[in-house]
């Protein structure tokens, strides 16, 4: 527990929980409310070692690699609506954020190796169609 300035707000400077990430598999969630249905979209990432000290940053530290890479994955990311707000679990994987989508009838769209721009881009427009049929059932 550290207590590192604000700068923004004119409050007092909290306390914050600075700690590393193990290196490992992992998997980053965020959440959107789409109006008529909430949606998760999950990433499978590589939690990795870092490249340079992080001692500046104060807060919870980690640095990864999506799959099936940067640039599918920022770009599905941005198709699904992703958050800048996210979890990182690496202790639960992308199985345990399926059940938990279908027990919370929440959407799930997952980014992972085998996730393509052209394939996740239909999958976010089908959903779309499926929600609003389902709406009238």
């Amino acid at each position: 527990m550290e207590i590192h300035p604000l700068g923004i707000g004119g409050k007092e400077d909290p306390v914050r929980m600075v700690f590393d990430t193990d290196a490992g598999p992992g998997v980053v969630v965020s959440l959107a409310d789409m109006r008529e249905r909430f949606r998760l979209t999950a990433n499978v990432v590589d939690v990795v070692p870092p490249t340079a000290d992080l001692q500046h940053l104060p807060v919870a530290r980690a640095v990864w690699e999506p799959r099936p890479d940067f640039t599918t994955s920022s770009e599905c990311w941005l198709t699904a609506g992703g958050a800048h707000h996210t979890v990182l679990s690496t202790a639960v994987g992308i199985e345990a954020w399926e059940i938990f989508a279908e027990l919370a009838r929440t959407e799930l769209l997952v980014i992972d190796e085998s996730t393509t721009r052209r394939g996740f881009a239909d999958q976010v427009r089908w959903n779309q169609v499926y929600y609003r049929v389902a709406q009238g059932l």
